[in-house]
């Protein structure tokens, strides 16, 4: 229940304890990896919570970018042995990145505002949905044996995402045309599987808790770290509809980028390189100290040795094309961007809209802070990028930086 108004002037942030770079804490059941000098309470407890879970293996890895979730700390990274945990997967699934090179080696202020103005036109943004169904081509490839029994939540689903398929959504979110040290223009895109995907996982949580409940399991409720066996049915139809909002969170990327690209072209003439795109929401069955293992990743990057990924800071901070480095201890992962450092709500109220503003506009970036409903997006809202990116040094290489220069949110 949030605080009442007259409360509100008396809100005490959360509690942080503050580690050396990297961390090991020894004192639950499996070590927790920490590549972060200071971690909320919150986030810490739940960290802990994973390293005492029944089915958890080697040890548990945090990025620095890490902060309180639901159940798992955002900057997760839980390895598992014979099951699945939907919430250390999270209800964005597939949520991601995607970043793109242009030809352009420089924007005028006016150009950039148009493009955003063309963006806006073609791309919904927020709970707004296309308003008519999109071509069935923009979608994944229709999974073999398509049917209620194999994909109950995704054949109940898929008329309305048609009309979700291309479209931003909310919160953090957001479309990106930015200038890179490399000399040329970019745009990135972060989003995810939209309404389809909340709905699988919200199904599959429900259905882990109900089960685990019934299997008298070990873990407490309070947790929210129910499982579903791998050798289940339960948890194979959860990983295949798990998979298919992966797919159709990249579809949904793919089909935005596509008509951004239309928009730039119109107006510039410009050309493009290959689509980066890397998820960070996601589960999957990898190799990790001689043994086949499910890790789950929530709001964690994949960062094998040379696999390009991309990490994000805020709407007024600088972003990353970096090169993982294979990191063994992180689970060959890194941070999926900055990090809030503050609630939704506490941004709200605390930060100072003028102040916020006026720094974007120093340097030049058109923003999208339009009230003090905007401030959970504001940077003030975020860790500062250039600290996580150090708390990283051996988990990524950075390859190429980029500058925001014109910003649309979700």
């Amino acid at each position: 229940m949030p605080p009442k108004a007259d409360h509100i002037s008396h809100f005490t942030p959360p509690r942080r304890i503050t580690f050396k770079i990297v961390h090991t804490i020894k004192s639950e059941k499996l070590p927790i990896f920490l590549w972060l000098d200071d971690i909320e309470e919150g986030a810490l407890q739940q960290a802990k919570n994973l390293a005492n879970h029944p089915y958890a293996f080697e040890h548990i890895s945090i990025m620095p970018d890490s902060h309180e979730g639901f159940g798992v700390p955002i900057g997760g990274v839980f390895a598992a042995k014979e099951v699945v945990l939907p919430n250390a997967v999270g209800v964005d699934i597939g949520c991601g990145m995607c970043a793109l090179r242009t030809s352009l080696t420089s924007l005028k202020p006016d150009t950039v505002k148009q493009i955003l103005s063309g963006i806006r036109s073609l791309v919904p943004t927020g709970f707004t949905h296309h308003k008519h169904p999109q071509d069935e081509r923009f979608m994944p490839a229709e999974p073999q044996h398509f049917t209620s029994n194999s994909y109950p939540v995704v054949t109940r689903e898929y008329e309305a995402a048609l009309t979700q398929v291309g479209t931003l959504g909310g919160g953090n979110h957001f479309i990106e045309i930015q200038e890179g040290s490399d000399g040329f223009i970019w745009v990135m895109i972060h989003s995810g599987s939209r309404n389809i995907g909340l709905q699988v996982a919200e199904h599959y949580n429900k259905l882990a808790r109900q089960l685990n409940e019934k299997w008298k399991s070990k873990v407490p409720p309070k947790h929210d770290l129910a499982y579903l066996f791998l050798d289940g049915n339960e948890g194979q139809t959860y990983l295949r509809e798990m998979n298919y909002c992966v797919e159709f969170a990249l579809a949904n990327r793919k089909l935005m980028m596509e008509r951004i690209k239309d928009v730039v072209a119109h107006l510039t003439g410009a050309s493009f390189d290959e689509m980066i795109n890397i998820a960070h929401n996601y589960a999957a069955m990898e190799t990790h100290y001689g043994e086949r293992v499910m890790v789950h990743r929530k709001g964690a990057t994949l960062a094998n040795d040379g696999t390009v990924g991309i990490i994000p800071g805020s709407q007024g901070t600088t972003s990353y094309i970096v090169k993982g480095k294979g990191n063994h201890k992180s689970f060959n992962s890194c941070s999926h961007g900055a990090g809030r450092k503050m609630s939704r709500k506490r941004a709200q109220r605390e930060l100072d809209i003028h102040k916020e503003t006026r720094d974007l506009e120093k340097r030049g970036i058109i923003h999208a802070i339009r009230s003090p409903r905007d401030l959970d997006e504001a940077p003030g809202a975020y860790k500062d990028i250039n600290t996580v990116m150090a708390n990283q040094q051996d988990l990524v290489e950075p390859v190429v930086t980029l500058k925001p220069l014109g910003v649309i949110k979700g």
